[in-house]
């Protein structure tokens, strides 16, 4: 019988649920002394600074919300966009 998603689940939720996770509250000082599970970047060293935009994106986020570089749906025409970026640039 193939394996499912469902099968891996539930064997990996018996086996958290039979080490002492059984009455919701887990083992109150083995939570305690674990690091953090998630971290960010600004308790790590401050806050990172953001990468500059390329020329490229500068033009997209610029036109983007232009009717001419738009389909009637709503998305963008890159191939137009790109003619028109590669004329700026001469």
């Amino acid at each position: 019988m193939p394996r499912t998603y469902s099968d891996g689940f539930s064997k990996g939720f018996e086996t958290g649920y039979s080490k002492g996770y059984k009455d919701g509250r887990g083992d109150q000082r083995s939570m305690e002394s674990r690091p953090p599970r998630f971290t960010t970047r600004d308790t790590m060293e401050g806050v990172k600074p953001k990468r500059k935009l390329s020329a490229w994106n500068k033009f997209v986020k610029a036109n983007s919300k232009k009717k001419i570089y738009q389909y009637a749906n709503g998305k963008l025409k890159l191939k137009k966009m790109g003619i028109a970026f590669r004329k700026k640039r001469r």
